[in-house]
């Protein structure tokens, strides 16, 4: 493969210095002969391992071209044209520069894994413990760039020897269910509780930059989760093992997580973004199990920033080339890409599955259309209204405010328009006085455009609002225009707790086990307890929205819809609801588009340039 070609037995990395500095600079440039001669090196050369997960093609950028788009987000605003890469917008090709560099980013991986487990054995000085631990986490990344290959390839050559020749690479695919095998084998084998090689997170002093047994555990259940929907994809009946056995081991290692690990959720959803976005770990409870690091502001050498709160964030006025413009002034620019769908922010004013609600994007119209038209709504209407939003997530994902700049002359940020009454008191109440604030003020006629104020109205009609996960403002000083240091989210213990409460319902309907774990997330979020007596159908899409409400925008949903069989069907559902407008209005743009996709978008296609150079692949993925 094409891929493979390019590190035969030099290798060239890309800098990828990490946040925390958990392991050190991967080398620039090597050569085998010359290398593994002390232990020094071997981490040195784990490290670029784990560098693949922050490339611009994986987490660092494209990624979120790629599955980024779902029932929850959209790529959008008003008048952007669509995106020029990646499948976000219903617009790819099988020579998509995005689905290339994906592709390609995963080999990679998987080849710098193999070069290491066949040359760990050189290294003299290297005590056995740490030996193992560290040919742990090379086998357990191999696995995981192989479980990204089956999700959105499926069945996709598979080898787990390093590329030592330029000719015979041509190697056709293997069936995905013999990688899965392959797959569960190693995460499972080296996440033993005895002699599997991986630190707890308490060993690790819970720094979830490296891999622990909790994050093979909770990426296990993931995989389990994933695999026993594939027969959606294969348009096919499940087997007894997708039906059952699967969502038991699914619970299993979920459970494993669970138990006697230090893992908890952090007391408010907030805590844990907001250590995220200053570039810190767990500082109110043991929430994070595995993220993908990024460190820096493109003021030195190594390079090792990413993009998230930059392609994905509030838009803010550039401030990075004025010297003198910082804190508050300078929240940090976003092109803020990525924006809600009017279903996610539905999602968070209903307390019963939506699956029980008869016209779910119309839910609540009546109520809504009054707010919209009353200039004199009484407050008790709206404190009815606020009810049903109460939820701590909502105004941290969906944006509950734009920031403004006074005078437009580069001076900086001076307020934020908060989009509705009463979100400044709730936005405060969570965050605690660690956010930027600008003042009080009041829209009295003309907008003010410094201090903190209310839109004009109590309630915009337009709800189309971006997301708000990813926050610059909690950056150190001074930002660059399009480097943050924002780690992101691979695996949180909500996750986790979610997936229990999912298979659980899988496995024996709504038990108070069930409800339990289902609840322990809702519970932190400050929404009422889930409805009691659901059946398993209700319970199952109570699962699902709770998984919305709960990790929207972390690049989960897109996978979670293909598992459950419904990502055609959601995405199509919302076709007319962005055409018409109104609430979702994004001006003269081509979203209603997006959600026009066809099952042809259950995988991604193989990259032209694999099939160029890899004759052994003679059919590319249905569709495409």
């Amino acid at each position: 493969m094409k891929a493979l070609k390019y590190t035969i037995f030099t290798l060239l990395f890309g800098g990828a210095l990490t946040s925390c500095n958990f392991l050190d600079k991967e080398p620039y440039q090597l050569t085998l002969s010359d290398y593994f001669n002390t232990a020094d090196e071997a981490n040195s050369f784990l490290t670029g391992i784990y560098a693949e997960l922050g490339q611009s093609t994986f987490y660092g950028a494209d990624y979120m071209y790629l599955v980024g788009g779902d029932d929850l987000a959209h790529y959008g605003g008003s008048g952007r044209a669509p995106a020029t890469k990646g499948l976000i917008c219903n617009n790819a090709t099988t020579s998509d520069a995005a689905v290339t560099g994906f592709w390609y980013t995963l080999y990679s991986g998987i080849n710098r894994a193999n070069i290491f487990l066949e040359n760990i054995d050189k290294v003299s000085d290297i005590d056995s413990g740490l030996k193992a631990q560290y040919t742990a986490e090379a086998r357990f990344l191999r696995a995981f760039y192989y479980f990204n290959l089956v999700q959105c390839w499926g069945d996709v050559p598979f080898k787990t020897e390093s590329t030592k020749d330029v000719v015979g690479l041509d190697i056709p695919r293997t069936d995905k269910q013999e990688i899965y095998d392959f797959i569960i084998k190693e995460m499972q084998e080296v996440s033993d509780e005895t002699n599997g090689g991986l630190l707890t997170a308490a060993e690790l002093n819970y720094k979830p930059g490296r891999v622990s047994k909790s994050a093979a555990w909770g990426i296990l259940a993931r995989v389990y989760l994933f695999r026993a929907g594939e027969y959606h994809r294969d348009n096919r009946a499940a087997t007894d093992a997708e039906k059952k056995d699967y969502y038991q081991a699914a619970k299993d290692y979920a459970l494993k997580v669970c138990t006697n690990q230090g893992h908890k959720l952090a007391d408010d959803y907030w805590d844990y973004f907001i250590d995220l976005c200053s570039d810190e770990y767990n500082t109110t409870a043991n929430e994070s199990i595995w993220e993908a690091e990024f460190s820096g502001n493109n003021t030195t050498d190594v390079k090792a920033e990413g993009r998230i709160g930059n392609i994905i964030g509030i838009a803010a006025p550039d401030m990075s080339s004025e010297t003198n413009v910082i804190g508050s002034a300078d929240p940090g620019y976003s092109y803020e890409f990525i924006f809600a769908t009017p279903k996610l922010y539905r999602l968070y004013c209903i307390e019963k599955p939506s699956s029980q609600v008869s016209d779910y994007m119309s839910f609540d119209v009546t109520l809504t259309k009054k707010i919209w038209e009353a200039q004199d709504v009484n407050d008790e209407v709206w404190q009815r209204y606020l009810i049903k939003t109460k939820d701590a997530r909502f105004l941290w994902n969906i944006a509950p405010f734009a920031y403004v700049e006074g005078d437009g002359k580069n001076t900086g940020v001076t307020g934020r328009r908060f989009y509705e009454s009463g979100f400044r008191d709730r936005v405060n109440e969570h965050d605690q006085g660690r956010s930027y604030s600008y003042g009080d003020n009041t829209w009295d006629g003309d907008e003010p455009l410094t201090g903190d104020y209310d839109y004009k109205s109590y309630f915009t009609k337009n709800i189309a609002r971006p997301c708000a996960k990813f926050r610059r403002e909690y950056e150190a000083d001074k930002k660059d225009k399009n480097n943050t240091a924002i780690n992101f989210p691979i695996l949180r213990y909500s996750d986790v707790l979610l997936m229990v409460a999912e298979a659980e319902n899988e496995l024996n309907g709504a038990t108070d086990v069930a409800y339990s774990y289902l609840n322990q997330v809702r519970e932190r979020a400050g929404a009422s307890d889930a409805p009691a007596g659901l059946s398993k159908d209700d319970f199952r899409q109570m699962v699902k929205d709770e998984r919305a409400r709960e990790l929207c925008f972390e690049y989960t949903r897109h996978f979670d819809l293909i598992r459950w069989g419904e990502f055609e069907t959601n995405m199509q559902a919302l076709v007319n609801v962005a055409r018409a407008g109104g609430e979702w209005s994004q001006g003269p743009s081509n979203v209603y588009t997006y959600f026009q996709v066809s099952s042809t978008y259950n995988y991604f296609p193989i990259p032209d340039a694999e099939l160029a150079v890899n004759k052994a692949i003679t059919t590319n993925n249905p569709g495409w």
